[in-house]
């Protein structure tokens, strides 16, 4: 019923900047808190950035001040704009999502993951 697809993935030199986009398809009714999440080789998955559906942000420690998160309502997508990148930033980064759909009269809340685009910081 419901798909993310994330984009803007990709290899960069540290110190450079990459954008990364969500697009969220399907029978979306709404869409409350987004985020972006990431899994580097032998790590646990760890929240980067999230937006509450009232614009509230929160970011991980060792993001804050080098990524911002955003949305665009109107096309059901975000964004995470990453700068002054690290090699410590290198995962695979998945897009996350509480979203309510209405199909055949009903509504439905509930979770949704994207299937992660790869981030590499290396020169």
């Amino acid at each position: 019923q419901v798909q993310l697809a994330e984009s803007g993935g990709g290899l960069v030199q540290p110190g450079g900047s990459l954008r990364l986009s969500c697009a969220a398809s399907g029978s979306i009714f709404s869409i409350n808190s987004m985020g972006w999440y990431r899994r580097a080789p032998g790590k646990e998955r760890e929240l980067v950035a999230a937006v509450s559906g009232g614009g509230g942000t929160k970011y991980a420690d060792s993001v804050k001040g080098r990524f911002t998160i955003s949305r665009e309502n109107a096309k059901n997508m975000w964004y995470l704009q990453m700068n002054s990148l690290k090699p410590e930033d290198t995962a695979v980064y998945y897009c996350n999502a509480d979203i309510q759909t209405y199909v055949r009269g009903y509504f439905q809340s509930r979770n949704y993951w994207g299937q992660g685009t790869q981030v590499t910081v290396s020169s």
